[in-house]
């Protein structure tokens, strides 16, 4: 199941993707037809649902006829335009990122034993296929970062590893915009990360059901159309359900809340000299069976 957030006739709406990914199936139809009422927005569908609700959307798509606004004819927003809370973000997660980061003093270090988390503030983030405005006044150093987020669906303290995927509604892309310069300038990240426009999320949530774990997908980022980031999912250092359990450890995780869970190597600081992003950039995040958050930077 593909879910989307989507503006048709200056309605904004929650739908779902045909399989070939071409069509939007008629909402309103179809949460009338499996007996429910049309949640507003993304996270008013993520904590209504569960296992039973899920299945009956599906059943009713698969044995009813409806009729679909074609993809051409809407404007893709971003899945969850106001997050609940800032995005938990973990740094240093695939081993050929940590061995790049190597090369600035400020960031080196060795494997962590245990996951580097910090906050993203995301109110409100970026949808699909819209322009990134960034404060040039502020930084000179912009970077991108392709990650694969996950999307809680339910309310969970001191998960254990081997039930995380319950805890799991679905995931999307994220692409980490990072200031370098702040990021470095400070000790801490959360202001390099958390400027205006720079968490870009989409282009939709992929429902738990279609990609089971242990999850190795393939995960890469464009700049103009070269490649820069190049691996898969399978090359975590800490894989999903290790994140989940570890950072629900005394501390709850809501329906709704979004953990990055890292990036591989090839972001633009690691170059020599560094491809950071200019205007007119055009950066493509793609991964595996989730699809393509594509975003130009003015």
């Amino acid at each position: 199941m593909y879910i989307v957030n989507y503006k048709y006739n200056n309605i904004e709406k929650i739908g779902f993707l045909t399989t070939n990914k071409k069509n939007i199936l008629s909402a309103d139809t179809i949460f009338n037809k499996a007996g429910l009422k049309p949640p507003s927005n993304m996270n008013e569908l993520i904590s209504l649902s569960n296992d039973d609700i899920i299945k009956e959307i599906n059943d009713t798509i698969e044995n009813n006829d409806f009729d679909t606004i074609p993809l051409d004819d809407v404007v893709l927003l971003s899945p969850i335009p106001f997050t609940i809370r800032n995005m938990f973000c973990v740094g240093k997660n695939y081993l050929d990122h940590i061995n790049e980061l190597n090369t600035a003093k400020e960031l080196k270090g060795k494997i962590p034993k245990l996951p580097i988390y910090f906050s993203k503030t995301s109110y409100p983030t970026v949808g699909p296929d819209s322009d990134i405005e960034i404060d040039w006044e502020a930084s000179k150093e912009i970077d991108y970062e392709v990650e694969l987020a996950v999307v809680i669906g339910e309310k969970g303290k001191n998960i254990n590893r081997e039930d995380a995927e319950k805890y799991i509604f679905g995931y999307t892309i994220s692409n980490d915009i990072s200031a370098r310069d702040l990021q470095m300038s400070h000790i801490q990240w959360h202001k390099g990360k958390s400027l205006d426009n720079f968490s870009p999320l989409g282009p939709y949530i992929v429902h738990k059901s279609i990609l089971p774990l242990p999850l190795d997908l393939n995960i890469q980022c464009k700049v103009n159309g070269e490649l820069r980031q190049s691996s898969t999912t399978g090359n975590m250092i800490f894989d999903i359900p290790h994140l989940i359990s570890n950072l629900s450890k005394g501390m709850t995780l809501y329906p709704g809340d979004i953990i990055l869970t890292g990036t591989p190597s090839g972001v633009g600081m690691s170059f020599s000299p560094p491809k950071m992003l200019k205007p007119g950039d055009l950066v493509e995040c793609e991964i595996e069976n989730v699809g393509i958050l594509r975003n130009k930077i003015i």
